[in-house]
């Protein structure tokens, strides 16, 4: 069964807008049951859509982040924020596949035009900053090495005898992290080293690491 949360917001502390959360759980609990979805925490919070900083919101940020659920169910995408605090959220849902359900569409979110074009230039744009940043880095690489720097010195030494690498130099998985290389170039990066490793371990790595910091 696909796991879900169940998100509700008002943006005042108002004693009317209680009855409002209430509503909303009542009928998004109603809503994952007709889809079959196992709720594993419902969040209510009090708070103005157009910030990102809620502690509702960024506890929903960390299910997703950490993959452990598959769909959000909020009452309409106005719960999940506004202006630029909507868009931004519904761009890390959309890259990170999180199916969004809502009461007022009685299934899966409907963007409007607007902000399904406004999304897509985010994309854009973020893939071309991505290879702008990474196309510096790797003439800062080569530059070094053409002075005599050796990457592959920085690595852990990996099996004997000729043996494949599988032990992930996390070190240096946190480092290319914080260059902002995406868990594929690090994963990419490291098997040019010999490294028998995956995307997903990379990142599996990486979230054991942020959660034993």
């Amino acid at each position: 069964m696909n796991k879900a949360i169940i998100y509700c917001r008002v943006s005042t502390e108002k004693s009317d807008q209680e009855t409002s959360l209430k509503r909303q759980e009542q009928e998004l609990k109603q809503l994952a049951n007709e889809y079959q979805l196992e709720v594993v925490e419902i969040i209510a919070e009090k708070a103005s859509g157009f910030e990102v900083d809620r502690e509702g919101i960024l506890t929903v940020l960390d299910y997703v982040i950490e993959g452990n659920i598959d769909a959000l169910l909020i009452q309409d995408d106005t719960r999940l924020g506004r202006g630029h605090a909507k868009t931004a959220l519904l761009y890390q849902l959309k890259k990170l596949n999180i199916t969004v359900l809502t009461v007022s569409d009685r299934g899966e979110l409907t963007l409007s035009e607007a902000d399904n074009m406004v999304l897509e230039i985010v994309a854009v744009v973020e893939e071309f900053q991505r290879k702008l940043h990474n196309s510096k880095i790797k003439r800062g690489m080569k530059e070094a090495i053409k002075n005599g720097y050796r990457p592959e010195k920085n690595l852990p030494a990996g099996g004997s005898g000729g043996r494949t690498k599988i032990e992930a130099p996390l070190d240096e998985i946190v480092r290319l992290r914080n260059l902002e290389l995406t868990f594929h170039d690090i994963a990419a990066t490291l098997r040019g080293f010999g490294y028998d490793i995956s995307k997903a371990t990379v990142h599996r790595r990486y979230q054991e690491y942020i959660k034993n910091k």
